[in-house]
């Protein structure tokens, strides 16, 4: 057995497997939104958990920038920071443990029996010496955690903590840059996005406006990458991305939310017919003629929509309507890849 610095023993399986995480953190550079992905997944799996999440403190809300497991749909979600378990932990740059939460006077109790919890462990993420987040496990049993699992805990959150220093080395605000962009194309990512479509459906639904999701899917990335190569499937991807953006609107958010998937958020549009115009000139202009290095690629994209209010109001429902919609329109061109 060996010890965990300042905490109380881990076994050599669970030591190998953070070691084994800091490598694969390393091979991920400066993609902090990608670290910080992979950390609430591998937090998750070395402590049982039923769900992991990381959380920025923005301003007075503590913010979900990463999530896994069952708290996985909450991305983008946005809580008040000065009573959330979260938020003393940022405040006190201490480790919280919270073995019910229904007899815990410092949670949420409303909140977390919304999501099925019972009891957690929150770790503070330090950036400049700041506390600037938490690392959270969360599990609908009592007293889930022990303190193996917190040691684990404070070490995993150690790796975000470096890789968030190495990201961004001077400033805090590069940080949060960093956190929620994609690093190959510097569009939003995945967690960007979904904070934003939460806002977006809340007001659209307030002011009784409209609003349109697109999710689009790049055609024949794997064919690109095993012809030309990986350099060239970069390529396509940040070129993809140039166009969707340029495209447009400023009032809409264009992220990408996978590796060759992008997501649109267009507001205030006038229903199903407007935004399958935004969808059908988005196509035209991405399959315009591209060349990297000398050699013609094809660039393509299948776009699925769906629109608020006719589809309904609720987030997730708008994003699998879209995602849905475009399956159906990828097997119509008959892609493959």
């Amino acid at each position: 057995m060996m010890n965990a610095p300042g905490g109380p023993q881990l076994d050599n399986a669970t030591l190998l497997e953070i070691i084994r995480a800091q490598s694969d953190i390393a091979r991920l550079g400066l993609d902090l939104g990608g670290v910080m992905s992979f950390v609430a997944e591998r937090a998750e799996m070395l402590t049982g958990a039923q769900g992991a999440v990381v959380e920025l403190a923005e301003g007075d809300d503590m913010v979900y920038r990463a999530a896994s497991g069952s708290v996985a749909n909450m991305l983008g979600l946005r809580l008040a920071r000065d009573s959330s378990l979260s938020g003393l932990c940022v405040s006190t740059g201490e480790i919280l443990r919270c073995d019910d939460s229904e007899d815990d006077p410092r949670v949420d109790r409303e909140a977390c029996r919304r999501a099925g919890l019972r009891s957690m462990i929150v770790t503070p993420l330090k950036h400049l010496d700041t506390t600037v987040g938490v690392l959270k496990v969360v599990a609908p049993e009592v007293s889930a955690f022990s303190d193996g699992d917190i040691a684990a805990l404070s070490l995993i959150s150690g790796l975000i903590a470096a890789a968030m220093f190495h990201a961004a080395r001077h400033e805090t605000s590069e940080l949060y840059l960093r956190a929620t962009h994609d690093a190959l194309t510097g569009l939003p990512n995945r967690a960007l996005f979904y904070d934003r479509l939460r806002q977006s459906v809340d007001l659209a639904v307030r002011s009784a406006g409209g609003l349109g999701v697109l999710n689009l899917d790049m055609d024949g990335l794997k064919p690109i990458n095993d012809r030309y190569g990986h350099r060239a499937g970069d390529a396509a991807i940040k070129e993809t991305a140039l166009r969707i953006a340029a495209n447009s609107r400023r009032v809409d958010t264009a992220a990408r939310v996978g590796g060759d998937e992008f997501a649109m958020i267009l507001p205030g549009i006038e229903g199903r017919h407007d935004a399958q115009a935004y969808s059908q000139r988005i196509t035209e202009k991405v399959s315009e003629p591209f060349e990297f290095e000398g050699q013609p690629i094809e660039l393509g994209v299948s776009v699925g929509v769906a629109v608020l209010p006719e589809d309904g109001v609720d987030m997730t429902g708008l994003i699998d309507l879209a995602d849905k919609a475009m399956y159906v329109a990828k097997r119509g061109r008959k892609v493959v890849g």
